[in-house]
């Protein structure tokens, strides 16, 4: 007996002494294990239940998850917001300076430049009222209006190829119009991953059917400029409010151009009138020789020799400098643009054959360099690449520096050396194109090499199933109208069969965008001021005012999905293997076993069933964070059943599923349990991305806060201006004012009538439709001044018939003027010469 218990005291002993090694070999081979089970998921396309059972809780929504998702919806509603309003600011900024620029040139009124500065002032009031403005108490046709415009629109964000054919066939005059107001904003300026991923989709189709249709030879592409290329280059310039071109040539730019005196010349005549220019100016004495000379006679003179060589040594540094930071930088590339790039590789290898891959990787030298990252390095003042204080500018010798470095960039990515016999002196630099261009062949060969838009967002036609939110765009009522009937005026070509959803879509909504209805609730809250009648010019006004409000009005569309790819019954059977896979993956969450068949067969135990309901009433406590999640809310009920009941469920949708081969009980439904997996795999993926979307959204909104901060001040600017100009116009009369714009009577009153043939005389009047020279006579018009300073009434009396009044905006002639148009038509009969109908009223009401 006592040698067992000392043998038992021993080993207890021994098994002390080694408890820290015995720890540490359990630690290392239960590491060992998760990295195994882990390896396995992530690389094992079945991987067994056991496995895809440790990592199923990964699954489960927590309330980070929902609360993460609704900061994220409202950080990309800001950044969207925040993108228009600074876009629209700087409209405004420059039609100020229009209007500015005809105040010296054309003296209009005071009170026109005042209008114009108001609207400016208010309009981030007005942004902020309208981006909040919702449609309320819609009645139930209305209702399904906008259910409509939302089923449209999700149709046209993932259908990429409505929107191609209908890029392809607008007008060109109309199509840069229509994606800037429209298509971007469909997608919300790619602001996350999956507008990204439908844009690019967009951009792939488009393209295709541009190269295949368009396109004849290689050259084209270079010459003709695809509007795709045009769009994906802006676009990624400044990606979600970064500046991508800034992060890629900033440094390199800011060191080049601290370097003084500095002068990359590299023309002989030039550098020859430099340097006599310098030795008069030191001498006080002619040279005695011709200013003018050939370059080969320039290169005579030692000296201009010896600078030339210097230029050339120095030409090929710097070249070689941002050659490099190229090259290298080919991580900080969008991958939305290598994707184009990749994408029209792939497209001219397919219309053209038997083109060399030199000649196509030069057409993507094109997009990559000589489009994406050329203009930067010409101008990094105008693509805010490098800071530049107010007032301060570049000089002309370091633009010239900046285009010669540019200038031989692209000559390197399109492999173009000097030939010609006017440029004979710079045959010297072939040698150094040709190997650069070796390497930077490489790199646009490298660009190409992207995995498609599927795998790196990793997108799939469950996507939209499966997320917390839905998609959400933000969409003006006059922006909702334009596309209605810009799709309905090209429907034939866009959808050409009767049994196309789009057509279906349109069938409901009467083909016809009226919207009024919508906006017919703001326009009477903003009319519940006014007296009830609108006679007067100032309730004419504001009531024109109210309507541009309601057309203005951004409304917040929560995009779904009205069909299916291959109509209902694939719909329900998708819809029933997702509610199958959630059933299972509560199983599996709850219960062990080798595969999902035993599970289902073996009786779960107390302790599993008291496990299940801890799980439902967690989920219970974040229903306030999910009550509005339609995929969740069909299947919350089903989950909250008891195990054995779930059980029931799960094997009955299983025979539904194998009898149409979905699934499959020989493998022990494998199947499930891999698509399990794919999701377990997608989710951390889905949890990275966003917790990386999130820090870089808050920096993009940063940025763009800036810039809204840059152009207030502006406007503060033209507020100080314009006050400037205020004082001056309040000057009593008789009193000095510095105002250059004061007139002796600004107040504009009064009206004045001419019959048709005096005006044809003055040559205002062009001619009138249906009737000759003689008969203008028995034309009288009028023109009165109203209570809006530049804005006139214009009445007309055509053979004794009083023509509706017509409104004449002062200011829309002068922009008419600016823009070039001599000629307008008013009473849709008379042709009216422009520049003298500006030279009458400024004669007749300003005293001009």
């Amino acid at each position: 007996m006592w040698l067992n218990r000392r043998r038992y005291l021993e080993k207890i002993k021994n098994f002390k002494l080694n408890e820290n090694a015995i720890i540490k070999i359990q630690s290392y081979v239960r590491s060992k294990q998760a990295k195994e089970d882990y390896l396995c998921l992530i690389n094992e396309q079945n991987p067994p239940l056991r496995v895809v059972r440790k990592f199923v809780y990964l699954l489960e929504e927590s309330k980070c998850d929902f609360t993460e998702e609704i900061e994220l919806q409202e950080l990309k509603r800001q950044i969207i917001t925040a993108i228009k309003m600074n876009k629209n600011l700087e409209q405004e900024l420059d039609m100020m300076d229009v209007k500015i620029g005809l105040l010296v040139k054309n003296r209009i009124t005071l009170q026109d430049v005042l209008m114009q500065h108001k609207k400016l002032k208010k309009y981030k009031e007005d942004i902020e009222q309208n981006q909040t403005n919702q449609i309320k108490q819609l009645s139930k046709e209305n209702h399904l209006k906008m259910e409509l415009y939302q089923n449209l629109f999700y149709l046209l964000q993932t259908n990429p190829v409505y929107l191609a054919k209908l890029l392809y066939v607008l007008p060109t005059t109309n199509t840069s119009k229509f994606i800037e107001t429209v298509v971007l904003q469909l997608f919300n300026y790619a602001a996350n991953s999956r507008e990204e991923y439908l844009l690019l989709k967009l951009f792939n189709a488009s393209l295709q059917l541009e190269i295949d249709s368009k396109v004849d030879k290689m050259s084209d592409i270079i010459t003709g400029t695809p509007l795709v290329i045009k769009v994906i280059v802006s676009l990624y310039r400044k990606h979600r409010g970064e500046n991508i071109l800034r992060s890629l040539l900033n440094q390199t730019i800011e060191e080049f151009l601290s370097l003084k005196n500095l002068q990359l010349c590299l023309n002989p005549s030039e550098l020859y009138k430099i340097w006599i220019n310098k030795i008069e100016s030191d001498t006080g004495k002619p040279t005695g020789l011709p200013y003018d000379v050939t370059n080969q006679k320039a290169l005579e003179h030692e000296e201009i020799r010896k600078q030339f060589e210097e230029n050339i040594k120095l030409v090929k540094h710097y070249t070689k400098k941002f050659l490099h930071l190229i090259i290298k930088s080919i991580d900080k590339f969008p991958y939305g643009l290598r994707y184009i790039a990749k994408i029209l590789r792939l497209g001219l290898r397919r219309k053209f054959p038997n083109a060399s891959e030199r000649e196509i990787l030069k057409i993507i030298g094109n997009l990559v360099y000589y489009r994406f990252i050329n203009s930067a390095i010409c101008s990094p003042d105008a693509y805010d690449v490098i800071d530049v204080k107010a007032g301060a500018t570049l000089d002309s010798e370091q633009r010239k520096n900046l285009a010669c470095i540019a200038k031989h960039l692209q000559l390197i990515s399109m492999s173009k050396g000097y030939g010609d016999t006017e440029n004979a002196h710079l045959a010297c630099l072939n040698p150094f194109i040709k190997e650069s261009h070796e390497q930077i062949r490489s790199f646009f060969s490298e660009v190409c090499n992207v995995c498609e838009a599927d795998d790196f967002f990793g997108i799939d036609e469950y996507s939209d199933l499966i997320v917390l939110t839905k998609p959400i765009v933000y969409m003006t009522v006059q922006e909702i109208s334009d596309t209605h009937k810009i799709l309905i005026q090209h429907l034939d070509k866009i959808a050409p069969d009767y049994n196309d959803p789009l057509r279906e879509i349109f069938n409901l909504l009467h083909f016809d965008p009226n919207l009024d209805s919508l906006t017919d609730n703001l326009c009477s809250r903003t009319s519940l001021g006014s007296s009830g009648t609108n006679d007067s010019p100032k309730q004419e006004t504001m009531t024109r005012n109210n309507s541009n409000l309601s057309r203005n009005t951004q409304l917040c569309l929560t995009l779904t999905n009205r069909f299916t790819p291959n109509g209902e019954e694939k719909a329900e059977l998708i819809n029933l293997f997702i509610r199958t896979k959630r059933l299972i993956i509560e199983l599996i969450h709850c219960q062990n076993g080798d595969n999902l068949k035993m599970i289902l067969n073996t009786p779960c135990t107390f302790e599993q069933e008291i496990l299940h309901q801890k799980l439902v009433k967690r989920r219970e406590k974040n229903k306030k964070f999910i009550s509005g999640i339609d995929q969740f809310e069909l299947i919350r009920k089903s989950l909250g059943m008891p195990l054995e009941n779930i059980k029931r469920e799960v094997r009955q949708n299983l025979l539904d599923l194998e009898q149409v081969e979905i699934v499959s009980s020989a493998n022990n439904y494998q199947s499930v349990i891999s698509r399990i997996s794919q999701d377990i795999r997608s989710q951390r993926k889905h949890r990275q991305r966003r917790q990386k979307e999130m820090s870089h959204l808050k920096q993009v909104y940063n940025v763009l806060q800036k810039k809204q901060i840059l152009l207030k001040e502006q406007v503060s600017y033209y507020n100080e201006y314009v006050k400037a100009c205020l004082d001056g116009f309040n000057n009593r009369k008789g009193t000095k004012s510095k105002n250059p714009f004061k007139r002796k009577e600004e107040k504009v009153i009064g009206s004045i009538k001419y019959s048709a043939a005096k005006l044809y005389e003055k040559g205002v009047i062009l001619e009138i439709e249906g009737l000759s020279p003689n008969q203008f006579k028995n034309v009288l018009f009028e023109i009165s001044t109203t209570e809006e300073p530049g804005i006139f009434d214009v009445s007309a009396k055509f053979m004794g018939v009083t023509m509706e009044k017509v409104e004449l905006v002062f200011q829309d002639l002068l922009q008419m003027q600016y823009e070039g148009a001599s000629i307008m038509k008013m009473f849709d009969k008379a042709k009216i010469n422009v520049n003298l109908l500006i030279f009458l009223l400024n004669k007749k009401f300003y005293g001009k």
